[in-house]
């Protein structure tokens, strides 16, 4: 197989994966199917500052449940002609390369996917980008990976959001969907809630309360310019991109209690959806744009409902437990997640829209703000652990979980980034 080539312009198991990151990680479980892997340690590697290469890739791999890594043992092959597949018993896939420096301050990261069971090769690839840019080649190395051997895209590309409070001060964090590479988009000691992703990764939408009440914001990221977009009397709380981001739903309190509103992304063509006397919040596109899921105690508890973006008639989607809340589809927008209440104790569940029926994926605990990865494979949410707000994930499945540890504060109001349009 020819090598591509490219430019960047940019179980039973218990592990824990330490990467030089702003959040520690430690997972647990494992898929029903676990495709043994090795990961060879990429030459020259270590010429370059940062994480090696195979360690990020291998990182990527091992958090997913999905695969068992395989210690190479000493073998350290980079090339097809360097590998006698006889070495390798048990192994199915096989990761090789190399990494080489260039003028400018340049890296070249050449990578091979090889099959070890009919000893061929799956994907050839060499990247040139800027040395500054290797972990992002690890991690399209391990989406790419990922998606040959799955069938899935992967995720490992992608960027997370969420709130780090500190005492009385607030940070609005992007990272890495390792939590690598931490950035601070805004920093107050007011409180920041509710950051929503647009669809094309470029900016965020998030609630602060530095005008002394609930204010709605969107910041570009590229330029961390910001900008108001909802300040009307009352509270003004909970943003949510459509799909093609051209809109967002919204909850305010300008016209009495807490009710829905549509608004264009550039703050014109304000639309009230919701009508009524009951609290309706935390709405939620469909995938297709045409359907709203929110949260309501119209029918004396919180649950779930959906409304057509057009408004009308509500329907009630979720009768168990005490109360149900924070409602996000399935990018395939056949299902949704949600934060399920019962007997004290708050658990992530998911239901599908044939069926009605409700599955919970984790044991319980402080279980809150659910949001899908753009692969509908994975479930981020915000729990606690040891007194401590900490990011975690479970897969879609519930079989597969994964604690994210801050070095310092409170991690709260998680949210999954989408793909890259880069």
């Amino acid at each position: 197989m020819r090598m591509r080539s490219y430019v960047f312009a940019l179980l039973g198991m218990f592990m824990t994966i330490s990467a030089q990151a702003a959040l520690e990680i430690e997972i647990t479980g494992a898929g029903e199917h676990q495709t043994p892997i090795s990961v060879v340690r990429f030459a020259n590697e270590e010429q370059v500052a940062g994480q090696a290469v195979s360690t990020v890739v291998s990182n990527d791999l091992l958090r997913t449940g999905l695969f068992k890594l395989v210690d190479p043992l000493g073998k350290a092959p980079h090339e097809p002609g360097d590998v006698r597949y006889a070495e390798w018993p048990g192994v199915e896939a096989l990761v090789i390369g190399s990494v080489r420096t260039l003028d400018g301050g340049k890296v070249e990261v050449r990578f091979r996917l090889l099959d070890a069971v009919r000893q061929s090769e799956l994907i050839g690839l060499a990247v040139t980008a800027p040395g500054d840019q290797v972990r992002a080649i690890a991690h399209r190395i391990a989406d790419l990976v990922y998606e040959r051997l799955t069938g899935s895209a992967g995720v490992f590309s992608t960027r997370i959001a969420y709130v780090n409070r500190e005492a009385k001060h607030y940070r609005l964090v992007v990272a890495d969907s390792d939590g690598y590479g931490e950035q601070t988009l805004l920093s107050l000691n007011e409180p920041i809630m509710s950051p929503a992703w647009s669809p094309d990764g470029r900016q965020i939408a998030y609630v602060s309360f530095e005008r002394g009440h609930a204010t709605v914001y969107v910041q570009t990221l590229a330029t961390q310019k910001r900008r108001v977009l909802a300040d009307f009397s009352g509270s003004n709380s909970a943003p949510t991109w459509s799909p093609d981001g051209k809109q967002l739903a919204m909850v305010l309190t300008r016209d009495g209690s807490s009710q829905l509103y549509l608004v264009r992304a550039d703050g014109s063509g304000l639309r009230r959806i919701t009508f009524g006397e009951a609290i309706d919040t935390e709405p939620a596109f469909s995938p297709d744009s045409k359907w709203l899921l929110f949260t309501s105690d119209r029918g004396g508890s919180a649950q779930i409902y959906r409304i057509a973006v057009e408004g009308g008639y509500a329907e009630r989607l979720t009768f168990e437990g005490k109360s149900n809340f924070s409602p996000r589809y399935s990018p395939d927008g056949k299902g949704f997640v949600y934060s399920h209440y019962n007997g004290g104790v708050f658990y992530i569940a998911t239901q599908d829209f044939e069926s009605m029926q409700m599955q919970i994926l984790t044991t319980g605990g402080w279980e809150k703000k659910p949001s899908f990865a753009p692969n509908g494979k994975l479930i981020l949410f915000a729990t606690e652990s040891q007194g401590r707000g900490i990011l975690s994930t479970v897969s879609s499945d519930g079989r597969v979980k994964q604690k994210m540890f801050a070095q310092r504060g409170d991690i709260r109001e998680p949210v999954w980034g989408p793909f890259s349009k880069q």
